[in-house]
């Protein structure tokens, strides 16, 4: 019998959420955002959306679109991308514990009527497959609901409990085995980076809009290039903590310092010939 996928309210702990991501590889927190900020963000989004090609093969979707550099087209994004229960979720998850970690990716996903199932896959895939030894948990996902997810209109599909899998075996890992991610307007899914997971069929016919922001283990490179997707002068404007995020900080001892070891946070403070110097020491 296919597991269930574990639902939390707004409430929950941290520890309860993440004990839910190391059991099961998945969890969903439902109507963690509320509706007036999903509004924002979707007016925000709506013209980049608009603009977007659809994907370039059928993994990325002929009827799918995904603009990226969110924290540039849509400012109210930040809310989630920095959402303090979030991150308290991601920085138990993320091993080993004591390292930095930031953002991975950021991108709306629009998906279409007509579009298809997604191949199964690990989002962890993106290291040139390599394949991390089975304590580690690398990156943590998450998809945000701004229309509800339905079975019907391509709900993300997940295999909760079979992160244990080798990704040798991936390929036996069947539809029967998954479970659509529905969630209610403003919920969200997490998933780690080793969770077996698509994006479902939409046989809808309206779109399915959801906003993925994923997180990563601060010595690892970053999928989206957030200091190209991101203006100098816009990153200098957001909260030190989304600046962090972003990798304006110290991936660990002596990694990711600019020019005269300073760290890159000076970089958006004093500009490219600021003096700021500080420690190696990273900050979380």
């Amino acid at each position: 019998m296919t597991a269930t996928i574990q639902r939390f309210r707004p409430g929950a702990s941290s520890e309860e959420v993440a004990k839910a991501l190391r059991d099961d590889g998945v969890a969903i927190i439902e109507e963690l955002a509320p509706a007036e900020l999903c509004d924002r963000v979707a007016a925000e989004l709506a013209p980049h959306i608009a603009e977007t090609k659809t994907g370039n093969d059928g993994f990325e979707g002929a009827h799918t679109k995904r603009p990226g550099a969110l924290l540039r087209r849509s400012p109210s994004s930040v809310e989630m991308v920095a959402h303090d229960l979030i991150l308290e979720v991601a920085d138990q998850v993320l091993w080993p514990a004591k390292t930095t970690f930031q953002i991975h990716l950021t991108q709306a996903i629009c998906l279409g009527p007509g579009q298809t199932a997604q191949a199964l896959h690990r989002d962890q895939w993106a290291f040139d497959f390599f394949e991390f030894p089975a304590e580690m948990e690398v990156e943590v996902s998450t998809i945000w609901a701004l229309t509800d997810f339905t079975e019907e209109n391509g709900a993300t599909r997940v295999a909760p409990g079979m992160g244990h899998l080798v990704d040798s075996d991936v390929g036996s890992v069947t539809h029967s085995d998954t479970v659509p991610a529905e969630m209610p307007r403003g919920s969200v899914v997490l998933y780690t980076g080793r969770t077996i997971h698509g994006g479902g069929a939409n046989t809808t016919g309206v779109d399915r809009v959801g906003v993925n922001v994923d997180y990563v283990l601060g010595w690892l490179r970053q999928e989206e290039n957030q200091y190209l997707s991101i203006p100098r002068d816009v990153a200098a404007e957001l909260p030190e903590k989304v600046q962090r995020l972003m990798g304006y900080q110290m991936g660990a001892y002596a990694l990711g310092y600019m020019d005269d070891l300073r760290d890159p946070i000076g970089f958006l403070r004093d500009g490219p010939s600021g003096d700021e110097r500080r420690s190696f020491a990273p900050e979380k």
